[in-house]
């Protein structure tokens, strides 16, 4: 194999990571290896109490491919150099690109990011809505708000009664996955939730 199949090679599979990513639910990779990096980070950083992102990660992994690839393939074919000094010029470049992805997680995304805590995910008491019809030994689907943002999960009836669409609910515990929930009436005797709001508004 030559140097120059060698670099290309290496911008292809750099370049293919990247569409991945962006094409294979970018939000998901993001939120995840940002996760990672910060817990990888504040793992090597414990003795210091500091937290912050890992310099070495997916994200600057994939950047060093397409940086150190797309440089080493450029001067292996047009610049002249010698091997030895493409090779550095080449990783001198991947590292560009990988410390320029690092400086981007570290000050940009990793100060918004937010671990939620277990009780910001506690799902016992969350009150939703029935969005697909619940029946009485079968799993239907609630829609519910938490930390800002509309959710949906599988349900299932607490008491093995039936629930129609559009019926509040409650929440009464979380396993595997699914809730299983009580139709609101049921829990504060009849009122409605929201005649119950406009009566703590007033």
């Amino acid at each position: 194999m030559s140097w120059e199949m060698f670099y290309l090679i290496c911008f292809g599979v750099g370049l293919a990571l990247t569409a991945v990513s962006l094409m294979g639910g970018f939000h998901h990779h993001v939120h995840f290896g940002l996760h990672r990096g910060v817990h990888i980070g504040h793992a090597h950083a414990h003795g210091t109490g500091n937290r912050g992102v890992s310099p070495v990660n997916g994200f600057t992994l994939t950047a060093f491919l397409c940086w150190f690839g797309g440089a080493g393939y450029l001067l292996e074919r047009y610049g002249g150099f010698v091997t030895p000094a493409i090779l550095l010029l080449a990783t001198l470049s991947g590292l560009a690109g990988g410390m320029l992805i690092f400086w981007f997680l570290a000050k940009v995304l990793a100060p918004h990011d937010k671990a939620l805590t277990a009780e910001e995910t506690e799902m016992t008491g969350v009150i939703g809505r029935v969005s697909g019809t619940i029946r009485g030994d079968g799993t239907g689907e609630i829609l519910y708000s938490q930390n800002g943002a509309r959710r949906s999960s599988p349900a299932r009836s607490d008491n093995g009664q039936p629930i129609a669409r559009d019926t509040e609910v409650v929440v009464m515990r979380y396993e595997r996955g699914v809730v299983y929930v009580r139709r609101w009436d049921e829990i504060s005797g009849g009122e409605s939730l929201s005649s119950d709001i406009r009566r703590a508004q007033t």
